[in-house]
């Protein structure tokens, strides 16, 4: 497939270059960025846009987010505003807007997931970098089955047995990336006190612990445990990952959950502040190394 690059506009005659396969949340983003660089190439605003395909301004700017699908009618009505005439660039971005509306494997959990979550999933599985700063539980990523189960019995004590389990399944699908043939880098500082918080009982925390372990000696995860003397200040800033992309088009993106949302934070600024956090609490964190000989002692105090 055919995409164009941010230098590469159709007027001036650039050509496209391939772009590498992605979930219909990446595919979004990408043909959402290119739109918007094609818009502003023309100097069009988001209201002109919007009002060339029945829309508002705020909509455009979903669209070029890759926050909403795309009508493949809406996506030529604006090629065709922005000047992109010629068949042979059109065609690579209305194919690209097609795989883009094809729904990803979560989307037969949607009765449980909320759409900020879906995308948060998308952006899950196209990234090459996961920085993952946790202080409540284990990663999510690194959770065993039975633990993932009695954290979600303790965050939603009102749903149902069978809501539960389809959470769970959806966290075991979402783990299979970590055993690809080309797995995210996955690195974690995780605090002291959420490795000692039991949940589900000791011999869930066992056998946690020992996951924990085993993941630590994998090339493609690093785990690194903040001790108590530095966990305040770690807590004040709340969890995170930060999630980064071998597609040079795809922007740095932080993301922070909250009880019935998500925020999503890719302005450079505020990139920058919270990438540099990450730096501050890897360099105070225990080193790599450590983390082994710390879970070890973990897994001896629960009878491991």
């Amino acid at each position: 497939m055919k995409a164009l690059q941010p230098d590469d506009h159709p007027e001036a005659g650039g050509r496209a270059r391939d772009l590498p396969s992605g979930g219909p949340t990446v595919l979004r983003i990408l043909l959402g960025g290119q739109l918007r660089r094609l818009r502003e190439a023309k100097g069009i605003s988001p209201k002109d846009a919007g009002n060339a395909i029945r829309a508002s301004a705020s909509k455009i700017s979903r669209l070029e987010l890759g926050r909403v699908g795309f009508k493949e009618r809406d996506v030529a009505d604006l090629l065709t505003l922005y000047g992109v005439t010629a068949a042979d660039e059109r065609e690579p971005l209305l194919e690209l807007a097609e795989q883009a509306n094809r729904p990803g494997w979560w989307h037969r959990f949607s009765d449980i997931l909320p759409p900020w979550f879906e995308v948060y999933i998308g952006l899950e599985e196209a990234a090459s970098t996961l920085r993952v700063h946790e202080t409540r539980c284990v990663p999510e990523l690194l959770q065993t089955e039975d633990y993932a189960r009695a954290a979600l019995e303790v965050s939603r004590p009102m749903a149902p047995a069978q809501e539960i389990e389809r959470r769970v399944s959806v966290l075991m699908r979402r783990q299979r990336i970590l055993s690809r043939p080309d797995p995210p880098q996955l690195w974690a500082v995780v605090d002291e006190a959420a490795l000692r918080r039991r949940v589900g009982g000791t011999e869930v925390m066992r056998e946690q612990i020992a996951a924990l372990l085993a993941a630590a000696r994998s090339p493609a995860i690093t785990i690194q445990v903040m001790p108590p003397r530095h966990s305040a200040m770690a807590a004040l800033a709340g969890s995170f990952s930060l999630l980064r992309f071998a597609e040079p088009s795809l922007p740095d993106v932080v993301y922070m959950e909250q009880l019935t949302s998500a925020l999503y934070v890719d302005k450079p600024a505020d990139l920058a502040a919270y990438k540099a956090h990450l730096d501050w609490l890897s360099v105070n964190a225990g080193p790599p190394e450590s983390a082994e000989s710390l879970l070890g002692g973990l897994l001896d105090e629960l009878g491991g």
